[in-house]
């Protein structure tokens, strides 16, 4: 597959794909392009543009949507089933109140109970519900 970057900051951004078919690589393209476009954070009163590939995890607390970076907590407008339509395979739903970047996980640790807990690369840690539990499992390759 051939890429060509071209910077010009006198041009609106814009991303081109040309595939014989669609793939999930194309796939996830698609999606990555529309959610950079509208993902937009706020804290302390900043505002700020949030790329997908830097949040480690999407959670609901106290009733709002926050986007979990390396050092950060960004409120978002979005819903989670919102964000795990827009950003698709890239984000896993791992409970009911957490959606997690795949490929931002550091370990997953079984529990004396069985439970399954995700530690991310920068320290979050949060526990795999006992719904999502399979489909966790299948998305992650552990079956």
């Amino acid at each position: 597959m051939k890429c060509t970057v071209h910077i010009d900051p006198s041009r609106e951004e814009e991303l081109l794909i040309y595939a014989h078919r669609e793939t999930p690589l194309v796939a996830e393209l698609q999606q990555l392009a529309a959610a950079q476009e509208s993902l937009v954070g706020s804290a302390d009163g900043q505002y700020c543009r949030l790329d997908p590939l830097s949040v480690f995890c999407f959670i609901v607390q106290d009733g709002k949507t926050l986007a979990v970076t390396r050092q950060e907590q960004w409120q978002v407008k979005f819903r989670l089933y919102q964000l795990e339509e827009q950003l698709g395979e890239r984000f896993i739903r791992i409970n009911q109140s957490c959606l997690i970047n795949r490929h931002r996980i550091e370990r997953f640790k079984t529990t004396f109970g069985g439970a399954l807990q995700v530690v991310m690369q920068n320290g979050f840690t949060d526990y795999v519900s006992r719904r999502q539990l399979k489909a966790v499992k299948e998305r992650m390759g552990l079956l």
